[in-house]
């Protein structure tokens, strides 16, 4: 949530004509220069230029204005933003919003845009479907389950070699050579000839992709405030979508291909899309600066993206926020020592439970929409383009929820209507005879219950919200893609071919966990409550010398400090 401002320890919060830069230690102790009025996160993303008058001061109060406990939290020497680090710098509401906008454009634009190619990639599979890919290449149902289980291990195993690969090199060095590797992968698909080559390209595929999402999200941390960041997943994962959408329009282009050169469309679908994939991976190189004072170079101009000024902005509202931000510089491997105790902070735990569960509701059926639709009786363009609505629905329903996330403060309970949403399309799934049903009818209520409004954004910048450390971020970010990747080997095994057309017992499990998502969700909530009242109960209980003696020894790293409230 954030670290509490032990803002009555000192009462030294006097203002001072001279507010020049100066990023060392001692200018801390000056006399402190005018702050903004405490801004309040609740309103909406798009409102932000009606909540202030533009020209007065945006810098918001932080631990780097009380002179007592400031020294406890300056970054690390080398810290690559250290030159522009100033805890007496102050900028106007005008000022931030053209920095945010510009950073929005300059690296949200591309890092949606990176998502969008890796999702080329990953969901072809299922455009190829529909050209009768299973039959030309002697494959069951089952082996198609066999192939995304396979997918969904070897994603989860590269998760964590990818997650320290890119802590180490650095997220701009090594996301767009994974974009290049895995496009060859995907474009070499062309050439599959049988079942152990088709289960040998998705293991690949996987390996390569794993701890893609995980980078991009800490490479996003650089750049935002945490109460920006849920938002601005939402806009990653709208990349993903708008990606399926692209994909399906383009597939029921690529697909007429059949018989050019003698082969099937969907082998040209692998091709080309891995073609366009490796451009992107290309073109990364040049569009992914190491950090927000790193964006000068022989490609992006010798003075960079961005001015002095903008850097000072970027760099002091970044730890102002968040000054665990300064803990570790972008290009510092984590060490096993760092590694395990990320590994066993259990304040992360609750978020690792429901990121393998939450999104099984609908992950079966949605592996399955088009052999579904093609079962209903539409042929392999209407299946491709039917596709569509549902995508475009999901995409302004998970935007409407990270944004009454970020409204509203309460991750769990917006989180959760997700699954509120699902039930009553599951249970008509699995009480009504869609083999007896209008075609039209079943893909509609498919179509909404894919729909349904994705919490995964609000999940993720919630593992960012409670992690406090760089290590921990990129830990817990990649951890908790693995057990989502374990929930998609769940799903991949729910919908068997015993089971088919209707999948009652199938429907039935989805139900069952849908139940039990909705529990978890109560007892994560439950458990940060009383984490936060205990943390409260032994602060307050402190002097304030007691206050300054432990913010100086610094006994609790990260989320375990006493003075940090947990989200929730």
């Amino acid at each position: 949530m954030a670290t509490v401002i032990p803002v009555e320890i000192s009462e030294k919060q006097v203002p001072a004509e001279d507010a020049g830069p100066g990023p060392s230690e001692e200018r801390i102790d000056d006399a402190i220069p005018p702050l903004g009025k405490l801004e309040s996160h609740k309103k909406l993303w798009f409102q932000r230029s009606k909540q202030h008058n533009l020209d007065d001061i945006a810098t918001q109060p932080s631990v780097y204005d009380n002179p007592d406990v400031a020294p406890q939290y300056k970054p690390r020497d080398d810290w690559e933003n250290l030159h522009r680090f100033d805890p007496r710098a102050r900028w106007t509401w005008r000022e931030e919003i053209d920095v945010v906008s510009k950073i929005d454009w300059r690296i949200m634009t591309w890092t949606a845009v990176m998502f969008t190619a890796m999702e080329l990639d990953r969901a072809n599979l299922a455009q190829s479907l529909t050209d009768n890919f299973l039959d030309d290449m002697n494959l069951t149902t089952n082996d198609y389950n066999l192939g995304n289980t396979i997918y969904a291990l070897c994603f989860l195993a590269g998760e964590f070699p990818a997650q320290l690969l890119a802590k180490w090199l650095g997220p701009d060095r090594w996301i767009p050579s994974q974009i290049v590797l895995f496009s060859v992968v995907s474009a070499s698909q062309f050439a599959l000839n049988g079942r152990p080559s088709f289960l040998v390209c998705r293991a690949l595929l996987a390996i390569l992709q794993g701890g893609f999402i995980p980078e991009c999200v800490l490479y996003l941390s650089y750049f935002y405030k945490h109460h920006e960041l849920t938002i601005r997943l939402g806009f990653f994962w709208t990349g993903m979508f708008l990606a399926d959408i692209v994909a399906a329009i383009v597939a029921f282009g690529l697909l007429h291909m059949r018989g050019v050169e003698g082969r099937s469309g969907w082998r040209w679908l692998f091709l080309i899309e891995g073609l366009i994939t490796g451009t992107v991976g290309v073109l990364s190189f040049v569009m992914m600066p190491p950090g927000p004072t790193q964006t000068a170079s022989w490609s992006r101009g010798k003075d960079g993206w961005f001015t002095a000024r903008e850097e000072t902005i970027m760099v002091n509202r970044i730890i102002r926020d968040d000054p665990s931000k300064g803990t570790m510089h972008n290009r510092q491997p984590i060490t096993p020592r760092l590694l395990w105790k990320s590994l066993t902070d259990v304040d992360l735990w609750p978020l690792y439970a429901l990121g393998l569960t939450f999104n099984i509701p609908t992950f079966s059926p949605q592996q399955y929409l088009s052999l579904s639709l093609r079962g209903l009786g539409f042929d392999t363009f209407q299946t491709n383009l039917l596709s569509i609505p549902y995508l475009v629905l999901k995409i302004v329903n998970m935007m409407a929820l990270a944004t009454l996330a970020e409204y509203t403060g309460q991750l769990a309970a917006c989180a959760s209507i997700f699954q509120i949403w699902c039930l009553p399309f599951l249970i008509y799934l699995r009480v009504v005879d869609t083999t007896h049903a209008s075609k039209w009818l079943t893909w509609g209520m498919i179509s909404l219950l894919l729909a349904a409004p994705l919490g995964h954004p609000v999940q993720v910048g919630w593992i960012s919200r409670n992690s406090n450390t760089v290590r921990s971020r990129a830990v817990g970010a990649a951890l908790y893609n693995m057990f989502l990747q374990a929930g998609v080997i769940i799903s991949s095994n729910i919908y068997r071919a015993d089971d088919a057309p209707l999948y009652r017992r199938g429907n039935s499990i989805l139900i069952g966990i849908l139940c039990l998502n909705l529990v978890l969700y109560v007892l994560a909530k439950a458990y940060y409550v009383w984490r936060n009242r205990v943390r409260e109960r032994k602060w307050h209980a402190m002097t304030l010398e007691e206050k300054v003696l432990y913010l100086a020894d610094y006994p609790d790293a990260g989320n375990k400090r006493l003075d940090f409230r947990l989200a929730s």
